[in-house]
């Protein structure tokens, strides 16, 4: 027995989701080439396989941070207020912040990203967000390179464009000259990622090889005991086995010129932090996230951090405003479905802890200067 029952009806179909699991990667009706499904798999990879870029990203998407929606009729603020709180994401995510969160993610990741507001069968609700897939869409602009039509890709090939793109939220980032698609933070990393790779994998050989101490037991025998080697050879190299595999410790006692020598013992481990250091100096350069925010300890100065701080902020500055557009649209969606003319603004949490401390300190030298100002104006009217 099913506890909650939904009607299908009540929500119309996701224009951007792929028909039959059918997914393409080429190029665009307008003719430029789009960013290829293998390269964005390349992107995710890195991902993967380099955990701090994966971090340095996932520290971006929450360092963001949250918002409030400010409109001028406070009724409208209530409901506006609980759509935005309740609104189904995907398939089991709700609230608007969860939707932004992946459409950062996928404009950082893939340089573009698309979504979708889907409509209650009625027309008279947002339903629901939705984070579609690049690879189940093309992008295209035909005839007008100021107007971007979407297409979703039919079993047969066929490109059908999506018939109400007013739904759609679309956002790039650094959109090149003359093309469609974003580009993103990710291009030029998969080299250094792949140089990184290659250097721990030889960490990890190393260590299994030198780490792991094998021993080379070398038998000398003397001239009385020449008719005897392969015997004697055989007991010690039994006796040695047997010591090895003994989890106490265990005396070895051989008889004639014996000598153990380790495998490796007379070889240094190559040192990688100057390389790898260099190579993620350039990771980071990129994503232009402060190595401290990452548990780094290359900044020796509060100073030097205090500036990589500032750049930081500016960054997420830029990306706010990519967030604020696609805001601002669901939300006029939403007004204008339920017959609301009213105006709002968007207020953003500060991102910046400092400046909260510098002008809380600030404020309370200014009481204490008024404090003692006042204490020096009252012992000159005394006197």
């Amino acid at each position: 027995m099913k506890l909650f029952k939904r009607n299908k009806k009540e929500e119309a179909a996701v224009q951007t989701a792929a028909s039959d699991g059918y997914h393409v990667g080429g190029l665009s009706l307008w003719g430029h080439s789009t960013i290829s499904r293998c390269e964005r798999k390349l992107y995710r990879e890195l991902r993967k396989n380099v955990p701090i870029v994966d971090a340095a990203i996932g520290k971006i998407i929450r360092l963001v941070g949250g918002y409030r929606v400010i409109c001028m009729d406070t009724a409208v603020q209530r409901e506006l207020t609980d759509f935005l709180q309740q609104v189904r994401v995907n398939g089991c995510q709700r609230g608007v912040r969860r939707f932004l969160e992946n459409h950062l993610d996928r404009l950082l990741t893939d340089g573009t990203a698309v979504g979708e507001m889907v409509l209650s069968g009625s027309g008279r609700e947002i339903a629901a967000l939705y984070n579609a897939s690049l690879d189940d869409v093309v992008l295209s602009a035909e005839d007008d390179p100021f107007h971007v039509v979407c297409c979703v890709v039919q079993p047969s090939g066929e490109q059908v464009p999506v018939p109400y793109p007013d739904l759609l939220l679309i956002s790039t980032l650094l959109t090149e000259d003359g093309q469609v698609y974003g580009t993103s933070v990710l291009r030029g990393m998969p080299f250094i990622g792949e140089v990184l790779r290659k250097i721990w994998q030889a960490i990890g050989m190393n260590w299994e090889r030198v780490g792991n101490m094998r021993f080379v037991v070398s038998y000398h025998p003397n001239d009385n005991d020449r008719g005897f080697t392969k015997e004697r050879a055989a007991q010690i190299a039994s006796e040695w086995s047997k010591a090895m595999r003994s989890s106490e410790p265990h005396d070895f006692v051989s008889i004639g010129e014996v000598s153990v020598k380790g495998i490796g013992a007379d070889m240094s481990m190559p040192d990688a932090q100057v390389p790898v250091r260099m190579l993620v100096e350039q990771l980071l350069s990129k994503l232009s996230i402060p190595p401290f925010l990452l548990g780094l300890s290359w900044s020796s100065t509060e100073r030097m951090s205090a500036q990589q701080a500032d750049m930081l902020t500016s960054e997420l500055e830029y990306y706010r405003d990519q967030l604020d557009t696609v805001l601002r649209k669901i939300c006029d969606c939403w007004l204008k479905l339920h017959g609301y003319r009213c105006d709002y603004h968007i207020e953003w949490d500060d991102i910046n802890l400092q400046d909260e401390v510098e002008q809380a300190r600030a404020a309370l030298y200014r009481a204490q200067a008024q404090k003692l100002q006042r204490g020096d104006n009252r012992q000159g009217e005394g006197e």
